[in-house]
């Protein structure tokens, strides 16, 4: 692995093909990363070697072709559970993605609460970590209340305290928000929650491209994200979970797979992890989802970290400066994402002018509505970093922002 001597963004840029690429003639500046990461070309020449040379079905096939597949596929499911310290490999289920996961087990848990039953949700969720919930209530009639967050963008742990005193059955908390970039102290929430009887399910998508959860020490019952997040491919993600609720829970989706035997009077369920992979994976996704793990661990994460906090010191800084920013989100334990606003400026205006400037950020409620709704705005410009990002390219942005303001104000 690179140590963090070694660490040098010039030769990581290399790795990446899309960052070669203008924009309206300007030079590519990729400053949405919280929506989606970059892909390098270690992961793209997987894809393309899987679908060149060993495209087949799964677990299904005595010939090569699947044997190889298969045996692909598994050895990426054992990557995953490697990196994220799973004490099984069949506790890592393949999924479409995060959202996929959270309602995976929001299904399952619709055989488990009762009318009346409390689950808890922070007030700085992602959109796929409400409505899912929100359904289940309206079909079990289980109770869902908010951990509220404090003007800094943390969660207000007091208060969780109240909460947890209610007795919930489920607490469900994003590691990394999405729209803020607040890091939640999980191991501290996991353990209150456990003292209480809740399970927790932790959204880790913003984090995963960060750092590197371990999901024992860090005592999570469910931990989900994507690929696309982590320099993967769209459409493949993980849910991790206990063994001993994924035998609890029923299967999300019934079909070929997932079973063990089927008569017309009766069917009976694969074991793990089959229980809850219907249908044809994503074969090619999860081979790659694999190797972009394999891709960022030999950067390394404390590498990466370490870099991408000096880019948020930096762009914090130079932001700062611009007469009339507002920054949301000011917790000191934030990762490498900056959402503001400019006084008279609306953010789709900002967001569209720098597009024609060759920079890449979000504009918008960035699927955290509540969050905007706490602030009391419409919505933010949200610039996000990655490892492969640049100073300079940050200065490129602060210059691009300063003429903006200018046309717009």
């Amino acid at each position: 692995m690179m140590n963090r001597k070694e660490f040098k963004v010039e030769d990581i840029r290399k790795d990446f093909p899309i960052l070669k690429r203008e924009v309206n003639g300007k030079p590519l500046i990729y400053f949405d990363n919280a929506a989606t990461g970059q892909t390098p070309q270690q992961v793209i020449d997987v894809i393309s070697h899987y679908y060149a040379h060993y495209n087949a079905n799964i677990h299904r096939g005595v010939h090569q072709l699947s044997q190889e597949a298969t045996d692909q596929y598994e050895a990426a499911r054992q990557t995953l559970q490697q990196h994220f310290n799973a004490k099984h490999p069949h506790e890592i289920i393949f999924t479409s993605g995060t959202t996929h996961s959270i309602n995976l087990v929001a299904h399952g848990f619709g055989s488990i609460l009762k009318p009346g039953d409390l689950i808890l949700v922070s007030a700085m969720e992602h959109h796929s970590n409400i409505v899912p919930w929100q359904m289940l209530c309206e079909t079990t009639g289980a109770v869902m209340k908010v951990i509220p967050m404090t003007q800094e963008g943390e969660l207000d742990l007091q208060q969780l305290d109240v909460l947890l005193s209610e007795q919930p059955k489920l607490v469900f908390v994003n590691h990394i928000s999405n729209a803020l970039g607040t890091i939640n102290p999980i191991g501290v929430i996991t353990k209150k929650a456990h003292d209480v009887g809740a399970a927790v399910l932790i959204d880790g998508a913003q984090a995963c491209p960060h750092i590197k959860p371990d999901v024992q020490a860090l005592d999570v019952d469910f931990y989900v994200t994507s690929a696309h997040k982590m320099c993967g491919p769209t459409g493949v993600g993980m849910l991790y979970a206990k063994e001993q609720w994924l035998k609890k829970l029923p299967p999300y989706q019934g079909g070929g797979e997932m079973i063990s035997e089927v008569t017309f009077e009766k069917t009976t369920y694969a074991d793990l992890p089959h229980k809850f992979e219907a249908g044809t994976p994503n074969i090619c996704g999860g081979i790659a989802f694999g190797a972009a793990v394999d891709y960022m661990n030999a950067i390394g994460f404390d590498a990466i970290a370490a870099y991408e906090n000096e880019l948020l010191a930096y762009a914090t800084k130079k932001l700062s400066a611009i007469e009339g920013l507002k920054i949301y989100g000011t917790s000191p334990n934030k990762t490498s994402v900056i959402s503001f606003n400019i006084d008279g400026v609306h953010a789709y205006d900002l967001g569209t002018i720098v597009d024609k400037l060759g920079i890449a950020i979000r504009t918008g409620q960035h699927c955290a509505q509540p969050v905007m709704d706490f602030y009391g705005i419409s919505g933010t410009a949200r610039a996000s970093f990655a490892f492969y990002n640049t100073k300079t390219e940050i200065d490129q942005f602060v210059t691009a922002i300063e003429r903006a303001k200018r046309m717009l104000s």
